[in-house]
């Protein structure tokens, strides 16, 4: 099993609008600067969260991004799917053609650990980690270096 960049970042992305954007939008350009990922990534993230309906755009002055639902009903897991991650552990994207085009011996357990770890990002909100202290603390110094940086300091 591997969750690639994309996956993090989608999270990363989406916890980081959750936390700032409400009551105003929030611009990529900010959540690039928080959180250090390319801005031309996060466009790419960010048409696919559109089309799953996690976030919408918000055109104009103040314009950015909204989230698409509320933060209890956004769980991590619809963000990985949203951009086409898999936490898929078997070697065969569950195929059961592991072994020379066979089921290997150890299949099941496999897909019996995606089957937790999905049920597990399922199981946690966005809502969730926002509550959680070590994501408030970080948020905190994300702002924080964030503000000195536009600054200029």
């Amino acid at each position: 099993m591997r969750l690639t960049t994309k996956g993090r970042y989608a999270v990363t992305a989406m916890l980081d609008l959750a936390i700032h954007g409400d009551p105003e939008p929030v611009t990529l350009s900010d959540i690039s600067l928080r959180q250090d990922i390319s801005l031309s990534y996060l466009e790419q993230l960010f048409a696919r969260l559109r089309r799953h309906g996690l976030v919408h755009s918000v055109r104009g002055p103040g314009g950015g991004y909204r989230l698409g639902r509320d933060t209890s009903a956004i769980a991590i897991v619809d963000i990985i799917d949203a951009v086409d991650e898999s936490v898929d552990a078997t070697k065969c994207q569950g195929q059961g053609n592991c072994q020379q085009g066979e089921i290997c011996l150890t299949h099941h357990l496999w897909e019996d650990l995606s089957a937790q770890i999905n049920s597990f990002l399922r199981g946690i909100s966005l809502a969730d980690l926002m509550q959680r202290h070590e994501v408030k603390s970080v948020a905190h110094s994300q702002d924080e270096r964030r503000e000195l940086v536009v600054r200029g300091g």
